[in-house]
Parts: C-alpha cells; structure tokens; sequence
C-alpha cells in the first residue's frame, strides 16, 4: 500500500470477503461504538458478552473476521482466540486482539495463540479501518489459495483420468507389441531358437525373431530403436513388417526364386535396403540398431551383418565365449551407408546369443556396466542352462548384479543353439 491509499479505499473493492464480523466484549457500551462504525463502513455484524458464547457463534456461522477484547470474564481474550483456531473451518479467520496492554511479553503470547493484530484501548477509528484494510488482503491471499488448490486438485483429477485412460491404452499396447514376436521358442530339427522381450515401460523399441530363409535356412535378428516409448514402439511395428514374414513379398531378408522356391538374401543387402527406406518412408528422428542373420541348420554356418548391434557372442560346446562382428553404422543415419557381413561355423553344442544393449550396459548400483566380459561370464555360469530357462537365468543374474528388476533399458535377446 503507498502512502496515498486511504485504507478505507481497500475497503471499497468489489467482492470483500469480509462479510460477517464478530465483536467479542463483555462492555455493552465498547460494543456499542464499534458496532457503529463496522455498520457504517457496510458490514455485517454480530455481538456478545463473553468468548463462550462467542464459540457457539463461530461454529454455526462463518465468521470472516473477530474484534476480541483481552481481558473478560470467564474465557480470556487469548485463550478464546487458541480455542477459535482450534475449531475446523474451510477458510482463514482474521483474529483482533483488543488490550491496554503494551508489555512485548503479552504481544508474544497473544499471536502465539493465533492473534493476526492488536488494537490498543480506546480504539481508533481509522487505525481499526487500517487493521480491518490488511485482514482483508490476507483473506483475499487465503481465498485465492484456496481457489488455486481447488482448481489444481480438479486439474490433477482430470490429468489422472487421462493417464489411467493412457495406462490401460499402453497395457493394451504392451499386448499388441509381445503379439509381433509370436513364438518364445521353437525347435528346427536338432536346433533350437529362444526369444526374450522385456521392455523397460509399458512398451520398448526392441524387437527379436526368427522366420523361415529357404530350404534348411533359418532367419534371425534383433533390432532395438533409440529412445523409449510410444514412438519407438511404433518404429518397431513398422519394421516388424519388413522382417517377420515368411512371405518373400513381404519379407525384405529373403526373395523368391523363378522355380517358387525361397533363398535368403545377403544380410549386408538387407541392411542397405533398410536404411534406405528407413530414411525415405520414415520422416522420425530415430535410427535403429540391427543384427541379421542366416544360418544354415544342417552346417551350422551363419552369415550375419552386424549395424551397430552389441556384438554376437558365440559359446562354444566347451563352454568358452568369443564376441564376433565389427559394430558397423545404425541404420538410419547416414544415406548409403554400406556394411559388412561376417561369418562363424558352429558345432554341434554350439549356441550364439544375440543381445541388447539393455544387457550389457546394465548397471550396477556403483554405476559399473555389467559390459561384455560380465555377459561373458553368465554364459559360462549358465553355459549347461537351455533355452528359455537360461534367459529365466540371465534375467536373475541381471537382477541380482542391478540390485533390482527395475532395468532402466528394454531387455531383449535371441538365442540359437546348433546341436
């Protein structure tokens, strides 16, 4: 307030939300002159002798604002005001506090107990409009919390409405998204294929497979998108069909020959076909990362293209590991970009894992990644555990090394193994 406001100017605005003033003193004629100025100055007003009675007041009206005598029979200025604070309101009461008393002592009390102001005996006109001037910003402060809470309290109603509705949409999601990998395990002859896809969230940007390559071939691959969520999901989606079918029209890995019959192509073609329609079709500022395989299930010979993919750890029948592959670009950054294929035998008792990065950069609670030497070394532990009860194995591994489920990256691996 400048020095030029008039509080009886504050008094003025529209919408005061001092409506209803409880004068409290047992002197009839204290009473009596404040009453004629609050009803003059165009409040409402109620009076009694005693706090007791007082008490009975505020619990039935709402009263706005007290002008309370110290000293009264009975219940004292101070121990009514304590036992009005104690009282359950839905808003603030401004609480005056009437004394001819100065001691700092008695002040201290008093707004110990709740007073928000003192009025010294005999009061003065303007120095209670000026009292009455500040209960009023006070309230208005009070009211607009209040009203603030109300709407925030509305606001994160309706913004858990909406997310209960994207919670049970996601589940819904979820459930689409394990749909794309169809089978967890199947057996070719002597030789076993073992999915796993645990996304980090409701859904993930991994996704893992396998599908008919030709006669005695078999496809594998494991992509993971960048970034998390309902966009890499999507992502995903969109390149399971280029790689899940066992139709050569449909299937980008694999074509059909003039006699009918299918053949795999090159994974390193694939990977360049990828790419470029990765950045032709998709307009997203995501890339993904991909190993493709081939593996004939009679030799055990694996043709592979590895693009940015964590390198392909091959576990001998002795139970030693070796990491194959080059790293080689994502796909989807760079236009004709060109990779590289590999090659590995496998022997009978052989098997091959293909992993996420979820899995080697899996941290402990010291922050040290679990790298490719740890993942080397669950092998070697599990190297007796198959298929699917190995990755029930490496899981408990990777709880145990994170010192929780809760892993920060989707999960996701294919396991072959040639017997």
């Amino acid at each position: 307030m400048n020095a030029q406001t008039d509080p009886s100017d504050l008094l003025q605005e529209p919408h005061s939300l001092v409506r209803l003033v409880l004068l409290v003193d047992d002197s009839r004629l204290q009473r009596r002159i404040l009453r004629a100025s609050l009803e003059r100055w165009g409040y409402e007003v109620v009076e009694c002798g005693t706090a007791e009675e007082a008490l009975e007041i505020c619990r039935d009206r709402p009263v706005d604002l007290i002008i309370s005598d110290w000293m009264m029979p009975g219940m004292n200025g101070p121990e009514f005001c304590q036992a009005f604070r104690d009282l359950p309101r839905d808003s603030y009461g401004y609480f005056i506090l009437l004394t001819s008393k100065s001691e700092t002592g008695e002040m201290v009390h008093g707004l110990d107990v709740g007073a928000d102001e003192f009025l010294t005996k005999p009061v003065n006109a303007n120095e209670l409009r000026a009292r009455i001037a500040s209960g009023e910003r006070i309230l208005r402060m009070e009211h607009q919390l209040r009203e603030q809470n109300r709407i925030m309290r509305s606001t994160l109603s309706e913004l858990r409405s909406l997310y209960d509705a994207i919670d049970r949409d996601l589940v819904e999601a979820r459930k689409l998204q394990q749909s794309l990998v169809r089978e967890r395990f199947r057996r070719f002859g002597s030789s076993d294929v073992s999915l796993m896809l645990r996304p980090c969230g409701h859904i993930g940007g991994d996704l893992v497979g396998f599908f008919p390559a030709g006669e005695g071939q078999l496809g594998l691959f494991s992509i993971d998108v960048s970034g998390h969520g309902i966009s890499s999901a999507m992502v995903t989606a969109r390149l399971a069909g280029f790689l899940t079918s066992s139709s050569a029209e449909q299937n980008l890995a694999i074509v059909q020959q003039p006699d009918g019959r299918i053949r795999a192509r090159p994974p390193e073609e694939v990977a360049a076909d990828l790419n470029r329609l990765f950045l032709q079709e998709l307009d997203t500022e995501h890339y993904f990362t991909l190993l493709l395989a081939h593996v004939a299930l009679d030799s055990g010979h694996m043709r592979f293209v590895q693009a940015g993919h964590p390198y392909p750890a091959v576990q001998r029948a002795d139970g030693t590991v070796e990491y194959l592959g080059k790293g080689g670009l994502p796909i989807g950054l760079i236009p004709d970009a060109e990779f590289e294929s590999g090659e590995v035998t496998l022997g009978p008792g052989d098997r091959v894992l293909f992993s996420s990065d979820g899995i080697t950069e899996c941290a402990a609670p010291s922050d040290e990644q679990l790298g490719e030497e740890g993942l080397a070394r669950i092998l070697r532990e599990n190297a007796g555990i198959r298929g699917e009860a190995f990755f029930d194995a490496l899981l408990a591994d990777l709880t145990k090394y994170a010192g929780g489920a809760d892993f920060p990256d989707d999960i996701s691996a294919v396991l072959f193994e040639f017997r």
